[in-house]
């Protein structure tokens, strides 16, 4: 199965919008307790989430799953910082690209692959304004094509 297949549970559509995303990695998440139950009932956010590089290891920050329904006491914080799992080689060329001016570790998406959760972590580049009012034309412009294209079958 190649990387990002598998169920989808909750998406970053924004970080395609603000970032040019130029390499992704699958990276396996370290959960406590019910978080794996929230997140197969698809309760979890990317939204405003983010990793980092911190002593040789990757942590993911931001990201919300929210507690289990059934949980009772043995819940967890939803909000607590997680480490994520990669290869050491991936880890050492992360460190590198992360000290670079203007690149940073988005969360893409969260998945569950042959029953464990995965991210797909992207290594973005902030866009300016500018290039989001590009990527929009462009959206725009390939959208009014393929409605062309549509009409013309159509008649």
């Amino acid at each position: 199965m190649p990387k990002g297949e598998g169920k989808v549970i909750a998406q970053n559509k924004k970080a395609y919008h603000d970032y040019f995303i130029e390499e992704t990695y699958e990276a396996g998440i370290v959960l406590q307790g019910t978080e794996i139950k929230s997140l197969r009932a698809g309760k979890a956010n990317l939204k405003d989430s983010f990793a980092r590089v911190q002593n040789g290891e990757v942590w993911l920050h931001n990201m919300h799953i929210s507690p289990y329904e059934q949980g009772n006491r043995y819940n967890h914080e939803p909000l607590r910082t997680r480490k994520l799992l990669l290869h050491n080689k991936e880890i050492v060329k992360l460190i590198g690209y992360t000290k670079e001016t203007g690149y940073t570790l988005v969360p893409l998406k969260i998945y569950l692959k042959n029953g464990y959760a995965k991210l797909l972590l992207g290594l973005g580049k902030g866009k300016k304004q500018f290039d989001k009012r590009d990527d929009l034309k462009k959206k725009e412009a390939k959208r009014e094509v393929e409605r062309a294209f549509r009409d013309r079958q159509k008649s």
